[in-house]
């Protein structure tokens, strides 16, 4: 796979929103860009190149913590909330209807992104089913490989599990034909291929390994780029520690769990196209803005949300010739 060179990620200003953790942000075809907070509000985030005069609406409550979002054609949002499940968000009245909230009997937690295709069909995935939320570095410590791919067909209640084992599986995205799935492990610095269609229909592959840094959410751009936002940086102590016995990975997650976290001044974003070539990778090592757990474009610049932060970045675009 052949990569690009790591170029500055040039930030050009700051957008506070009034609520932390704008963990997911993607973008409508206006340039409104959408993204879920800490305390359940879904917003919308309008005059996003100008903060002096972006408005901020709230289009909904999930009553939850909604990470993952997929635009629907209607208008709608797909939500995946870390503890309701998988949600339908009608914009236009802030209605919020629970599409799937258990998988295999269990309680269906910490869904984290989402995507549905042309023919209505739903794909997201569940982080971990070892720990919450509220303890996501435990997992990324733990190594637990709990995380999960599910489908939901339209019309169904009952998620089925098409990939399990993954990394703490995160974003999700489709190849611009929708014969395959792109998933982001984050445990795993790696993007992992699922194929739909074809002689291949069922099974997986790496797609991108090894990459600069942890994988979060994902976002498929009008020029047919998958935006990649990364959460932080390759961590070579964490890489030695999942070669360690699965004891000594539980052990250290139990301290992880309950020591203070901060994280770096590190933002990282990358655009992957449908051959698994990296188009940009965009870093900026002391900044301001930390966490940047996904990306879009809108109105000619792209944004970052973050898990951690109380606003979202305007960067600069690069360069879109390749």
């Amino acid at each position: 796979m052949a990569q690009s060179r790591s170029t500055g990620l040039v930030p050009l200003r700051y957008v506070g929103i009034g609520g932390r953790g704008p963990e997911d942000v993607v973008a409508d075809d206006r340039g409104r860009v959408l993204t879920g907070v800490e305390d359940g509000r879904i917003l919308r985030l309008d005059g996003i190149a100008d903060p002096g005069r972006t408005r901020v609406q709230v289009l909904a409550e999930t009553g939850g913590r909604p990470l993952g979002l997929e635009l629907l054609p209607d208008g709608d949002l797909l939500v995946c909330d870390a503890r309701m499940g998988l949600l339908r968000c009608a914009t236009k009245d802030g209605t919020v209807r629970v599409l799937a909230d258990s998988v295999d009997g269990q309680p269906l937690r910490f869904c984290s992104n989402v995507i549905a295709l042309t023919d209505g069909t739903i794909y997201f995935t569940v982080s971990s089913r070892t720990h919450p939320l509220e303890q996501w570095i435990g997992d990324l410590v733990e190594h637990s490989g709990t995380g999960r791919l599910l489908r939901l067909t339209p019309g169904s209640e009952r998620p089925e599990v098409l990939l399990d084992g993954l990394q703490f599986a995160n974003g999700v995205a489709a190849s611009d034909d929708e014969s395959f799935l792109i998933v982001a492990e984050t445990g795993g610095r790696r993007l992992t291929r699922y194929w739909l269609t074809g002689p291949d229909a069922g099974t997986s592959e790496p797609f991108a390994r090894d990459l600069s840094g942890m994988p979060d959410n994902m976002w498929r751009g009008p020029d047919g780029l998958m935006w990649v936002a990364l959460a932080g940086p390759r961590v070579a102590p964490l890489d030695v520690l999942h070669r360690m016995g699965p004891g000594a990975r539980r052990a250290a997650a139990r301290v992880a769990v309950r020591a203070p976290f901060r994280p770096q001044g590190f933002a990282g974003v990358l655009a992957v196209d449908d051959t698994g070539r990296i188009v940009h990778d965009l870093v900026r090592r002391r900044s301001g803005f930390r966490m940047v757990t996904s990306a879009c474009v809108a109105d000619g610049r792209l944004v970052l949300g973050s898990l951690w932060e109380r606003g979202v970045a305007v960067c600069e675009l690069p360069d879109v010739a390749r």
